[in-house]
């Protein structure tokens, strides 16, 4: 059976249009609370956290109702980091865990992704068994009555947890007293619980993208628009800027002279770090294929390995899981510290970066600047369908040529979203302007062939 509800993470759509309306939110519910991904013999319970979009509320209350009508109860925690659910599916015991966001999308799209109960995203597998599920009569068949309806539980000390959590991921005989920060919550799940972390270890922090009202949600802020941190740490003087996105699960920082430092950058920075202190397993960085050539060289430089995978944070984790690295991450800014979380963690991929800041007494831009980045161009194209780029003759002609103009020094990469109808066309190499010229001849054959 093709997929036709998953893609690279999660659900994902436009809120109130197919996939993302309250009714295939309800047969989600009811899916994942089916007794095939649920512990036998007793009462399964599933946390569900969301953003801090308008259309959150909506969803949460039919996926809580699938869940319910199933005999399982729900933990409901309100806007809560991505990372925060999955740390307290595993911290609280659930069957799973699901969030309710569409990450840095805007705010009138939507998503839902789901957590096993071992704090880890989904496979390809097992959310081809949950689309079955819900586009099967096999439901309708659980309808547990009286006593063996599910309830729905409100869990109020939840961030209280998380917010403890991610402090222990910090030195206990280390704090963050005089390090003066800006901080871009995005208007999204982390507009409470960023801002405590950084403050109670001993931070002076700036916040911005803490009054969400809906509709606000990544609007001209966060991890997509880092230069507003990077103009206010200009203004203020601060040590380090850092933005995350809506559900706080990437970050992206700016460094004391007001200049963006980015996944690949501090990929490098962390690397190092961890080789110096013999915690990097195997001397292995996990990446994906959109990391920047100069990540290959600054990791070979130190003695390491870089192996990259699919984009997506998932196929990150799980090719850490299989070969037993502990350390990966995306160039967009989903850091993966597998020794301390089993997803990508903004704030904690902060703290990380001021953990070595303040060990080595050195500031962002000469930690960052041990990745020497070639230059690298990213362009979107609006699609109406996802064509077999394999099958667009004229396509594939011009990335042909591309790659010749391009060289052994550089790379050609044409992929689709997966959750957004838009081709990515990313080129990187020696020359900036021969990469923009690539970028634009193949986007416009892209275009040319909708």
């Amino acid at each position: 059976m093709s997929k036709r509800l998953f893609g690279t993470d999660g659900v994902r759509g436009v809120a109130n249009r197919e996939p993302m309306t309250v009714e295939i939110a309800l047969k989600l519910g009811r899916a994942i609370a089916h007794p095939s991904f649920v512990t036998h013999g007793k009462r399964p319970r599933i946390l569900v956290g969301k953003d801090t979009r308008i259309s959150s509320y909506m969803l949460e209350t039919a996926l809580s109702a699938g869940i319910c009508s199933m005999g399982a109860d729900v933990l409901l925690v309100g806007p809560m980091p991505t990372p925060g659910i999955a740390f307290l599916t595993v911290n609280m015991r659930c069957d799973a865990g699901v969030v309710i966001s569409a990450s840095h999308n805007p705010f009138q799209d939507n998503g839902i992704k789901f957590f096993s109960r071992e704090g880890f995203k989904l496979s390809d597998e097992v959310e081809a068994e949950i689309e079955k599920l819900v586009f099967s009569s096999n439901l309708a068949e659980i309808r547990p009555t009286a006593d063996r309806i599910g309830r729905a539980i409100r869990i109020d000390d939840a961030l209280g947890r998380y917010v403890v959590f991610v402090k222990n991921t910090f030195p206990r005989d280390m704090t963050l007293d005089g390090i003066n920060m800006v901080l871009d919550c995005a208007n999204g799940a982390a507009y409470k619980a960023a801002p405590l972390v950084f403050e109670e270890l001993g931070a002076e922090v700036k916040s911005l993208g803490v009054r969400p009202d809906g509709l606000n949600i990544n609007m001209d802020c966060g991890s997509l628009f880092p230069q507003l941190i990077c103009e206010e740490v200009r203004l203020t003087g601060a040590d380090l800027g850092v933005a995350l996105d809506g559900d706080a699960d990437r970050v992206i920082f700016a460094d004391e002279q007001g200049n963006m430092v980015d996944g690949d950058q501090i990929m490098g920075l962390i690397a190092w770090d961890m080789m110096n202190r013999g915690e990097l397993r195997k001397n292995t960085l996990v990446a994906t294929v959109m990391s920047n050539i100069g990540l290959d060289l600054a990791i070979r430089d130190m003695g390491g390995t870089l192996v990259r995978t699919p984009v997506g944070d998932r196929y990150v984790v799980e090719a850490m899981r299989r070969d037993g690295y502990n350390f990966g991450g995306e160039q967009s800014g989903h850091l993966i510290f597998l020794d301390q979380n089993t997803s990508g963690d903004g704030i904690l991929a902060a703290l990380q970066v001021m953990r070595v800041m303040r060990y080595t007494g050195k500031p962002l831009s000469e930690l960052s600047a041990r990745v020497k980045k070639f230059p690298q161009i990213l362009k979107n194209v609006e699609v109406t369908s996802r064509k077999n780029l394999d099958d667009v003759e004229e396509l594939q002609k011009v990335m042909d040529q591309a790659r010749k103009r391009l060289g052994d020094s550089g790379r050609l990469l044409v992929r689709y979203s997966g959750t957004q109808l838009l081709c990515r066309v990313m080129a990187e190499g020696e020359n900036q302007d021969e990469v923009n010229r690539v970028v634009e001849m193949v986007a416009d054959a892209i275009a040319r062939n909708q």
